[in-house]
């Protein structure tokens, strides 16, 4: 008898915790959502039309300290977890997928938390959570970026530094951030991380790439010729980079899922928006049935993107076995959501989504790349598959 109380008690004081941490995160989304109305919204459109980084968007959030949310306090941060990385990330986009990427961007430096040295988690990390600095990682390559491990920049040992060379292709805040994680080999069969500042003497950029969506955020080559940081800009081994980049993927493919969530969920605002207040035979188009049942099949869509997203997350958290597997399938389905439901918002406006004067236009134009980066979609199904068969 004993024993069952007890164990009804935890069972209670179990329930409890996970209210309160809902009620957590749940104020921290509404936060957001108030910040992301006041301050990012209102910009997005001439972001868009100008292809210029989301200046005020930027200031404002690093007022908030977002751009520090992923590090650790001892650095300058705000020891966010990963379920609050997705939902700023999520939020952000909802509204303007160019400010959620460039607002987050800096995040994929935890690589020198997890594994650089302290000296340089000093240099690099406090710079980036006050917004002083910005970051970007250099992973593609001209020759493709699916075949990670077939990169061939090169980083060699000269004295008491090293020499990078080679060229990484589309990458998100070249020329406009300050440090570059870059994936480099350093052997026949080995790879490491090497942090390189826009400073140091043999770095140059590409011409910013007039891109489809994602305007407000830079795009560009970064060119590496004989470029030579010093030592101890090293990630950790310069012999282990390959485990490394691995791990870190894990991580920003999630926030690169929650990123396409977010302008799924943004499409979807604005098809109910738009058919609310469109009239047509005397009634909104909101009562048609055939508008109805489009509007439940992209609500499945988002719903159940958002689920194994947010298992996804809880999975990575808990280190279960299942979560790389689980980290492909959000990518996946929260990507070709925000495809989906963009396209047929766009066909809810009708003639009115195909102009400018609508979010909804930009939306569907940021949402396609979500199905390219982080792994296109063909790569993380045939890893779908292949966890699959290794967990069964």
């Amino acid at each position: 008898m004993a024993a069952g109380v007890q164990r009804l008690n935890q069972q209670r004081k179990g329930r409890a915790m996970r209210i309160a941490e809902e009620d957590k995160y749940q104020t921290f989304r509404n936060n957001l959502r108030r910040f992301v109305a006041r301050s990012v919204a209102p910009h997005a459109a001439a972001v868009d039309r100008e292809g210029r980084p989301p200046l005020e968007a930027i200031d404002a959030a690093r007022a908030l300290g977002l751009p520090g949310l992923a590090f650790p306090e001892r650095l300058g941060g705000s020891d966010g977890d990963l379920f609050a990385q997705v939902i700023t990330t999520e939020e952000l986009a909802r509204a303007c997928a160019a400010t959620s990427l460039t607002v987050t961007s800096g995040w994929v430096l935890e690589g020198v938390v997890l594994y650089g040295s302290e000296a340089l988690q000093q240099q690099v990390i406090p710079p980036i959570c006050n917004g002083e600095m910005r970051g970007a990682w250099g992973l593609t390559e001209p020759q493709g970026g699916s075949n990670l491990m077939g990169a061939r920049t090169t980083a060699k040992r000269d004295g008491d530094g090293w020499v990078l060379d080679g060229t990484k292709r589309f990458i998100t805040n070249a020329g406009w951030a300050d440090w570059y994680l870059i994936f480099a080999r350093t052997g026949d069969n080995t790879f490491g991380i090497f942090m390189v500042h826009r400073d140091d003497p043999g770095i140059r950029f590409g011409k910013a790439e007039d891109k489809m969506g994602m305007r407000g955020s830079p795009t560009a080559d970064v060119i590496l010729e004989q470029c030579r940081i010093p030592d101890g800009r090293q990630v950790g081994d310069p012999h282990k980079g390959g485990s490394y980049i691995t791990e870190m993927l894990h991580n920003s493919r999630l926030t690169i899922a929650a990123h396409a969530l977010g302008i799924a969920q943004g499409a979807l605002d604005e098809a109910l928006k738009y058919t609310e207040d469109r009239k047509q035979f005397d009634q909104t188009i909101s009562r048609f049935q055939a508008v109805r049942v489009m509007i439940a099949d992209m609500a499945l869509k988002l719903e159940a993107a958002r689920s194994v997203l947010y298992q996804a997350v809880d999975y990575r958290l808990r280190n279960h076995p299942d979560s790389r597997r689980y980290a492909s399938l959000a990518k996946t389905l929260c990507s070709d959501a925000a495809m989906a439901v963009s396209t047929d918002s766009v066909q809810l406006h009708g003639g009115y989504g195909y102009l400018k004067d609508y979010p909804i236009e930009r939306m569907m134009r940021d949402a396609k790349v979500t199905q390219i980066w982080e792994g296109t979609n063909q790569i993380q199904r045939l890893l779908i598959a292949k966890e699959t068969y290794a967990y069964r």
